[in-house]
């Protein structure tokens, strides 16, 4: 499925489509799996009353400051090094045009839809809790941008993870009527994408281009659906580590709740007993049903590897709601004492040791995989056929496509090397300091995207093993996933071209993704 096209709406009831709510924005309880409905469901937005509210009595906080010509950073001042510059009162509404002007700098690829989704439902959202000062006005066109389906043109590449200014003011470019955006699937001038859903540009006033370019939203939206797809992947490799119990006639001891028990690391019970829920119905369960009284550590350790998997997406959960529920403006309006203050709460270090730690245990759980991939093939710990392929030995089996399963797995492991601990810095040495919390997603997305064919790769395997070993029973679980595999690719019994197999898994995964809750 594309990133422009909209989830299947679910079945009509009684003749009509059901029909799901707008989801009301307050600036808190946004979690990754609303900004996933938002960015691929489609949900249209709204702001909760009190957040409105809070948008009026935040600007009018502004709008006295600037009326007594208080010296406020981006409000009566320059930006970065030229923070001593004071600003004409003349010279404050066009200074917010400029600022986003000066900062539209990304470059790259565009963001797909969906990340530019994220990113404006993540931006409404923090606007919502008043500390930026916008105008009620911006955070009002975000959403109905966000709900015509108006998508800007926002480049991939250009911050550093202290602020997405530059990426953050190519959506105040379309705003205000200048560069691109998409909409109905055509790439237009955005004056005239606005124009086409019935919206118009907005006019900025003081500190308005500020509060656009000043968020990290660019990174925290992106990693909110990343963070979906994480959380998927763990499922999916609980579901390929029990077909492959399956296949191996695995030892399942180790899973058992008094060995978890026993040194209760973080996440390793619960990754225990989710597989022991897969393995239900299983004749592995039974006493002496196991091939070996030990296995290799790739079947042995999963709850282990897993569980910290599991630990890494708690972590980063904490640090990514925290930042998509959270003002990370600079400077911050506190309405309530009528002040605006210099911060540095656009600095995503938590984020970004967050989102390098994810990516470290996704790399684990692959590599765990690509080991029992290799497993599969020996006979002498599977006792079935070398390379699981039955015959006269002419056939090379599956042992060519562990050479892919390989190749993927390198490149995971180059993109599990930390982006947080390579900072940079501008603004004469005042910006001194960065996280680079936006390269750790782009890191985490792209191994995502490899870890899908890596753990097809192995379901693909498992099954064939199970056709050679012929149990009289799976775990339904397994009996699914084995039923969707040989809804794809067929038992191998002569060398044939494999990759294209692969990925028509991979592409089916995503039905699999609820078997292992």
């Amino acid at each position: 499925m594309s990133d422009d096209t909209p989830l299947p709406s679910p079945p009509p009831q009684g003749g009509r489509e059901k029909k799901v709510a707008p989801l009301i924005l307050s600036g808190r309880g946004l979690t990754p799996e609303l900004v996933a409905e938002v960015a691929r469901g489609r949900r249209s937005v709204g702001f909760a009353p009190e957040a409105l509210e809070r948008l009026r009595r935040s600007r009018a906080v502004v709008e006295r400051a600037f009326a007594e010509n208080r010296a406020v950073y981006g409000l009566t001042t320059g930006l970065g090094a030229r923070v001593g510059h004071r600003l004409s009162q003349e010279a404050a509404a066009e200074f917010s045009r400029q600022t986003i002007l000066g900062r539209a700098n990304a470059l790259g690829p565009r963001l797909p839809a969906e990340a530019v989704r994220a990113l404006m439902a993540v931006r409404a959202n923090q606007m919502a809790l008043g500390g930026s000062g916008a105008q009620p006005a911006i955070a009002e066109l975000l959403a109905t941008m966000l709900n015509a389906s108006v998508h800007p043109e926002v480049p991939s590449i250009g911050s550093i993870g202290a602020a997405d200014l530059c990426q953050m003011a190519h959506l105040g470019l379309a705003m205000i009527g200048e560069g691109n955006a998409e909409h109905a699937g055509a790439l237009l001038p955005a004056r005239e994408a606005l124009a086409r859903a019935g919206l118009a540009p907005v006019a900025l006033g003081p500190k308005d281009g500020l509060a656009i370019c000043n968020s990290n939203a660019a990174t925290a939206g992106r990693a909110a659906l990343a963070l979906v797809d994480a959380s998927e992947i763990l499922h999916l490799a609980q579901v390929a580590a029990a077909l492959t119990f399956e296949g191996f006639r695995a030892n399942l001891s180790p899973l058992d709740p008094r060995v978890q028990a026993a040194r209760p690391a973080p996440g390793q019970a619960e990754a225990a007993a989710q597989l022991l829920a897969l393995m239900e119905g299983s004749l592995l369960t039974q006493p002496g049903a196991a091939r070996r009284l030990q296995d290799p550590l790739s079947l042995r350790c999963v709850s282990q590897v897993h569980g910290a998997l599991i630990a890494a997406l708690a972590f980063a959960r904490d640090a990514l709601e925290t930042e998509i529920n959270g003002a990370g403006d600079n400077p911050l309006v506190i309405v309530e004492d009528d002040a605006i203050l210099s911060t540095g709460n656009f600095h995503t270090t938590a984020l970004a040791l967050a989102l390098d730690t994810l990516a470290i245990a996704v790399a684990q759980t692959g590599a765990l995989s690509a080991a029992r991939a290799q497993r599969l093939l020996s006979d002498k710990l599977t006792g079935l056929p070398a390379n699981l392929i039955a015959g006269d030995g002419a056939s090379s089996g599956f042992a060519p496509l562990a050479k892919t399963g390989q190749a993927l797995m390198a490149e995971i492991r180059l993109l599990a090397q930390p982006a947080s601990i390579d900072p940079r810095m501008g603004a004469e040495g005042v910006e001194d300091d960065s996280s680079n919390a936006p390269l750790a997603v782009r890191k985490l997305v792209d191994m995502i995207e490899r870890m899908r064919p890596l753990l097809a790769i192995e379901m693909i395997e498992a099954a064939q093993a199970i056709d050679l070993r012929r149990p009289d029973r799976l775990s339904q679980a397994a009996e699914r996933t084995y039923a969707l595999v040989r809804s794809l690719v067929p038992p191998l019994e002569a060398d044939r071209p494999l990759g294209v197999e692969v990925e028509r898994v991979a592409s089916a995964l995503s039905e699999l993704k609820e078997q292992a809750t």
